[in-house]
């Protein structure tokens, strides 16, 4: 069944091809600095919002000679050193006369500058920005995008009529719908819709179609009124403590990423169901200050018990899924209120800043009676206060925050990176997350899932050893004071890294990754007193990516690891082979892999990412033996009209079922498609 439906997808674009053969251009850019990030992160990571802000970038660039070094912010692979050095270069000079003069920039690598380039311009005189509203309500540019997509093979949960049995109420397709519109760069409108496998759809359980909509109406203002947000939207405030909704990233191979650096408000479009608020949020300013009061009221998905003293919260979802009967019932059981204001004050080198959070539930927060969560929260309502602190001296960045919740405990993380040598540049910071602190919204750098129970020292190293090497290293000691799930001890580990890449001008590269990482869990045989294990986990990969000509470029890699805990030991193994091709003179992209895994256990698994259909993320867990491939397509219809296809496949050895759960298939395939088409005017 999924061969024939693959069949007929890879027929539909080959008739397309045949019917014309305009030329276009492959926006890769973007592309490029998604992939180098994500290749740098062991976990999936949701980077639909930040693709679209890239290609927002790339389509409205940001004008040097008006930046106030915020949009600079949001590309992510600028150091605040490196902005700082931008926006001084403009007071220096009485402004930038071209693009060029980056290079001219101390603080920027002639990498880092080319990189830059796509994403800034210097404008005239009457530009849009100095557009009346008239004028600017003339100049919209609007998208629209619809994907389909499913698992091909037959899965349990949709085989189940046992209505007193788990089960799906919805059909195996994926419906997503997306809207942008945005006027000028000064107001912008983001519509989504969408529907998960297993959800019902316009059926009695779901009459509204759509199991989740999103709406965000982003507004920019002028000399007061900086930004106005209503609807969906993000806030990301200071160092994450008290809050930081979309997208964040942990330790990795770039330095950037050691320390919070992104605006204080935006727009949410992503596709996440869960990571946002929902309300209004605005930035008013007089000259140095700027001040964000915020309010949103969400209503989540949760186990509630209705007992004698009241509505008692035992869970909270975070997936956004609402399958089984369970799931719809547990569906915006929860409301959270959450309220209050940001406050920042701003000079050239520093930037100070102070947030108070008020939260409430409409029930109480119970969590599950075990040791572990003696310290966890609970209550109804909440209130969090913290300072942040951003100061510039010379070639060194400084920052921090302190936040503490009322009634409660606390949290400090504080670091500094510098710029010793053009070549040159180290990360150090220090965080400690108080047992019992809570924040509804806190996602703060850390080894744990939650802003609580940790202390650490993280340090790092960039040094460009040649111009076409690159090492980046980074080591992190870590403590958790009270216990956590599977460890009933106060525990400690490490996590060590090391990476070397060496680079052909604008052809590729070949890089060398190690990463070390010891923790300590519960032994696995049974004593009447805790007793831990250290817990090891080795990782080597081996990465080469070379573009043979303009049309073709190949992608390898090769990556290892082993896993021992006591006397367990198992190894896991990733081979995969990437090609790329862009014909010349037809308005198509495709890229195929062949992966081959080899896996003892769960425990040495592994994961990848993989390049998807536009704004889709894939970064599959490898589990097992077997074989994965996968085939994208991209064609462009009409100047105005793409489409995307992708067909994925995963076959294993020596199983007869796939997957647990309702998600289980017979067999020893998993295969699945999507399709998408985007319409731009």
């Amino acid at each position: 069944m999924h061969l024939k439906i693959y069949m007929l997808t890879l027929s539909f674009f080959v008739l397309v091809l045949e019917s014309t053969c305009q030329v276009f251009s492959e926006l890769t850019m973007e592309q490029e600095i998604v992939e180098q990030i994500l290749e740098n992160l062991d976990q999936e990571v949701d980077l639909s919002e930040f693709t679209e802000l890239l290609r927002f970038y790339l389509k409205n660039k940001i004008d040097l000679n008006m930046t106030d070094g915020k949009e600079l912010k949001d590309l992510l692979f600028l150091t605040p050193i490196q902005i700082l050095g931008i926006v001084n270069h403009r007071k220096l000079t009485g402004g930038f006369l071209s693009v060029l003069e980056l290079q001219a920039i101390d603080e920027l690598d002639v990498q880092t500058a080319e990189k830059l380039l796509p994403f800034v311009t210097v404008r005239p005189r009457g530009s849009l920005r100095d557009l009346s509203w008239k004028e600017i309500r003339q100049k919209i540019d609007q998208e629209a995008i619809i994907r389909y997509g499913r698992v091909l093979e037959e899965q349990l949960g949709y085989t189940i009529e046992d209505t007193n049995r788990s089960r799906y109420l919805g059909d195996p397709n994926r419906y997503m719908v997306r809207y942008r519109m945005n006027m000028a760069d000064k107001v912008r409108l983001a519509v989504n819709m969408k529907k998960d496998a297993g959800e019902p759809f316009f059926r009695e359980q779901q009459r509204f179609g759509f199991d989740h909509y999103g709406i965000s109406l982003y507004v920019k203002g002028g000399s007061n009124l900086k930004e106005l947000i209503i609807g969906d939207y993000a806030l990301q405030l200071g160092q994450g403590l008290v809050a930081w909704n979309g997208l964040s990233f942990g330790k990795g191979a770039l330095i950037t990423t050691s320390a919070r650096n992104a605006a204080t408000i935006r727009s949410y479009t992503s596709m996440n169901e869960f990571n946002f608020l929902r309300g209004a949020t605005a930035t008013v300013g007089w000259k140095s200050i700027e001040l964000t009061p915020f309010v949103s009221l969400r209503h989540l998905s949760g186990s509630v018990t209705d007992t004698d003293d009241g509505l008692e919260i035992r869970s909270i979802s975070t997936t956004g899924l609402h399958r089984t009967p369970t799931e719809l019932r547990n569906r915006h059981q929860v409301h959270q209120l959450v309220s209050g204001a940001n406050l920042y004050y701003n000079k050239q080198r520093l930037r100070l800043g102070a947030v108070a959070l008020y939260s409430r539930y409409n029930g109480t927060v119970v969590p599950t009676a075990a040791m572990r969560n003696l310290y966890s929260f609970r209550g109804q309502e909440s209130m969090n206060v913290a300072v942040n602190y951003q100061f510039t001296f010379r070639n060194a960045y400084i920052f921090g925050e302190s936040a503490h919740q009322i009634n409660g405990s606390w949290a400090t993380i504080n670091g500094v990176i510098a710029s010793l040598h053009p070549k040159v540049s180290i990360f150090a910071n220090y965080r400690n997350y108080q047992r019992a602190y809570y924040s509804p919204l806190g996602q703060a750098l850390g080894e744990g899932s939650r802003v609580a129970n940790e202390r650490g020292i993280y340090s790092g190293i960039s040094y460009r050893v040649a111009r076409k090497i690159d090492w980046v290293s980074y080591v992190d000691f870590f403590r958790f004071p009270w216990l956590r799930y599977r460890v009933d001890e106060p525990s400690a580990g490490a996590d060590i890294f090391s990476q070397l890449t060496y680079a052909w001008y604008k052809k590729g590269n070949i890089g060398l990754r190690y990463r070390y990482r010891v923790k300590q869990e519960n032994c696995n045989d049974p004593r009447p007193e805790p007793h831990l294990a250290d817990v090891w986990r080795h990782q080597m990969r081996l990465n080469f990516q070379y573009k043979l000509t303009k049309q073709w470029e190949i992608r390898s890699r090769c990556e290892t690891v082993s896993f021992q805990k006591e006397d367990r030991f198992d190894r896991g193994t990733l081979l995969f082979q990437d090609v790329f091709w862009t014909p010349a003179k037809l308005p198509v992209h495709m890229n195929v892999r062949i992966a081959f895994f080899n896996t003892d256990s769960y425990e040495a698994r592994l994961y990848a990412f993989e390049n998807d259909i536009l704004y889709a993320n894939s970064f599959p867990l490898y589990n097992g033996k077997g074989w994965r491939s996968y085939l994208n397509l991209r064609y462009r219809v009409t100047k105005k009209m793409d489409s995307w296809g992708r067909y994925s496949v995963s076959s294993y050895r020596d199983v007869e079922t796939v997957g647990s759960g309702l998600d289980r298939s017979d067999g020893s395939v998993r295969s699945e498609m999507r399709i998408q088409l985007r319409y731009k005017w």
